[in-house]
């Protein structure tokens, strides 16, 4: 059933199959194995069922309220007012707009939720000024690229909402999970940046003074405060992470279009059809994944893997250094979301028996596979970076090997010591 599983799943995926379809096709691959061996096992309509009741989710719900709200706050001019922010604190430095970048990309992770969006927002602004300004074309959209993976691992994250959905595990505790680890990432790739910038005459750009910080972040504070709001609702149990989400797109909508009004209302009906285009393709995924999770619980394949990796080590930093490496390997051929839903189910019950927390084995499983977003050859931060940076994908690849790999070094530090994951979600109780 193992061997059905792989060979139908990545057999499909490589003829061009799309991957809710792969997924699905797998599952009736399985189930007509399992009817050889026991008639009685035949059922489409426990496939379809179970397809139903993998959408029937209300954490799902979170997902399109985040993205109204990232797609909200992004047109309403919410992410240049970071991006002046981040400006007037780290600008002063040498190659300080590659500083910039991170501390941007780090604040809107914190709106967003998304990779594609977080480097997008900040890519389309600092970009051409970086460029402009005499930067390396291909280290500047590298960076960049890089840092917008952090979006998805600071809290909101769609990864983290699909994670808990298929662990059943409290999302709001992921999402405090996920607070240390991308501060870590962001941190990392500051130090990175450093050692590129010193050998290389980039511009210094003008000290602002502090009556111009306190300008850049009183002119800001409404959108810096938007994860802090998400994040104190979230601890102090005023709402869920679904209800938060909804509360996040009210208060997109005060702030951008009453306060700063630069939301135009006459867009709201395309956002609505595009966050609900965006949403019934990643509910048609889970529906999926959860018909190909039935079936993979179904036979069983959890425990044949468990008994496997038993046998060979009772470590569980073991376990977990395999599951990292396996972890990277796929996230270069297959997106997050997809991964997340496919790979939980068989996954988890291993780091059970290891004796792993759930809430550490998802951040560290999603903050992988998300730093795979910038990885080739399916990195859809990668081809953002190409049409925003104006710069060839292998130029881009070579020049952000150095920041993906400091973001793995910071991945096996987390994998190392879990308390830097559930310092804040055992806080917080």
């Amino acid at each position: 059933m193992l061997a059905v599983f792989l060979v139908g799943l990545f057999g499909l995926v490589i003829i061009g199959i799309p991957i809710a379809y792969s997924l699905v096709g797998t599952a009736f691959f399985m189930m007509l194995a399992r009817t050889l061996a026991n008639p009685n096992a035949w059922s489409l309509f426990t496939l379809a069922q179970k397809f139903v009741n993998g959408c029937d989710s209300v954490p799902l719900l979170a997902i399109p309220f985040f993205m109204i709200a990232g797609e909200i706050m992004s047109r309403g001019g919410i992410s240049k007012r970071i991006v002046d922010f981040a400006y007037s604190v780290l600008g002063r430095f040498k190659g300080g707009l590659g500083y910039v970048g991170i501390l941007a990309s780090m604040v809107f992770a914190g709106v967003s939720g998304s990779a594609v969006a977080d480097t997008t927002a900040v890519g389309s602004i600092l970009l051409p000024i970086m460029q402009g300004g005499g930067y390396d074309k291909a280290k500047s959209t590298g960076i960049i690229c890089a840092a917008g993976c952090i979006g998805p691992i600071i809290p909101p994250s769609t990864q983290m909402i699909f994670y808990g959905v298929s662990a059943g595990v409290s999302v709001s505790a992921l999402f405090l999970g996920g607070i240390v680890p991308g501060i870590l990432i962001g941190l990392g790739l500051m130090v990175a940046w450093f050692f590129h910038v010193r050998k290389r005459n980039y511009p210094i750009g003008p000290k602002s003074s502090l009556k111009e910080i306190l300008h850049a972040t009183r002119t800001a504070i409404l959108a810096i405060l938007l994860p802090v709001f998400i994040i104190v609702c979230i601890i102090t149990g005023v709402a869920t992470a679904t209800e938060t989400a909804a509360l996040a797109v009210l208060y997109a909508l005060i702030v951008s279009g009453l306060i700063y009004r630069e939301f135009n209302f006459k867009e709201w009906p395309e956002l609505m059809a595009n966050a609900m285009k965006s949403s019934a393709i990643m509910m048609f995924v889970v529906g999926s994944a959860s018909v190909a999770a039935y079936m993979v619980t179904t036979c069983a394949i959890p425990q044949l893997l468990a008994s496997a990796i038993t046998s060979v080590t009772n470590s569980a930093l073991t376990f977990m250094i395999l599951v990292n490496v396996l972890l990277v390997l796929v996230g270069c051929v297959m997106d997050s979301g997809p991964a997340i839903m496919i790979l939980t189910p068989i996954l988890l019950p291993i780091a059970k028996s290891f004796g792993l927390d759930p809430v550490y084995f998802g951040v560290v499983m999603c903050a992988n596979l998300c730093i795979g977003l910038c990885t080739p050859p399916v990195g859809n931060v990668l081809y953002c970076g190409v049409s925003i940076g104006k710069v060839k994908l292998m130029d881009l690849v070579k020049a952000s090997l150095p920041f993906v790999g400091v973001m793995y070094l910071v991945l096996m530090i987390m994998t190392l010591f879990p308390e830097l994951i559930m310092f804040v979600p055992n806080m917080m109780g």
